[in-house]
């Protein structure tokens, strides 16, 4: 496992390597490398500051092999910090890749499953590796990663922030293809107009997500 928090970027190109190259949005099952995620392209544009951002376009508009769910109402993709949900958000939360970040809506808790990439076929991926912004608290902000038998292969947490840039990064791995889902878990709240973090006088740590990173996923047997 890679864990960092302040400056991440050494530690994140680590991560990539350890995967091996970007296999962008290529569709089909590649035989090594990476998939990455970071919200910016000009295709997400459309969705961009909404509450409607679609739970599989990462695997129908752009092939990488990602698709989620979550217990909340939808997800949102975000060039604002957020800000336009809750004022004080403009000055709590930063971007890895510049310059969206992105969080489920009405819940903290989001699925990643994996796909091969452009299609509906379960596939399975070694590695998988997150940009979280503002990590307050400890082993409150988490991914949970789920074998194909949906049996756990392990709950780890991401580091809290060292600094005001407010980047924390996790990355796990295994030897061979092995995790089927993982469950993101954004700190203790739920964003909304009315919720503060806890460093701005409120009671929850809220934490947003940019950054993810997998190994290419393969045809679950």
């Amino acid at each position: 496992m890679l864990t960092v928090s302040g400056n991440i970027a050494a530690k994140v190109d680590e991560f990539r390597n350890l995967l091996g190259p970007a296999n962008g949005g290529t569709a089909g099952e590649q035989t090594t490398g990476r998939r990455e995620i970071n919200w910016d392209g000009a295709g997400a544009n459309p969705f961009d500051n909404k509450n409607d951002f679609p739970a599989g376009f990462f695997n129908s508009n752009v092939k990488a092999g990602a698709v989620f769910t979550t217990p909340g109402t939808g997800f949102r993709n975000d060039s604002t910090d957020f800000s336009e949900v809750n004022a004080t958000y403009a000055t709590q939360f930063n971007f890895f890749s510049a310059n969206k970040i992105f969080a489920p809506v009405g819940s903290n808790q989001l699925d990643q499953l994996f796909q091969v990439a452009g299609q509906p076929t379960p596939a399975l991926t070694r590695g998988f590796g997150i940009v979280f912004s503002d990590v307050d608290l400890a082993d409150k902000t988490t991914i949970e990663a789920f074998a194909q038998d949906g049996s756990s292969l392990g709950v780890f947490s991401a580091p809290v922030r060292s600094d005001a840039g407010s980047l924390s990064f996790v990355g796990i791995t295994f030897d061979n293809a092995i995790i089927a889902r993982v469950r993101i878990t954004l700190g203790t709240g739920v964003l909304g107009a009315n919720v503060n973090d806890v460093s701005s006088g409120g009671t929850s740590d809220l934490v947003v997500l940019d950054n993810l990173i997998y190994g290419e996923p393969h045809k679950a047997l």
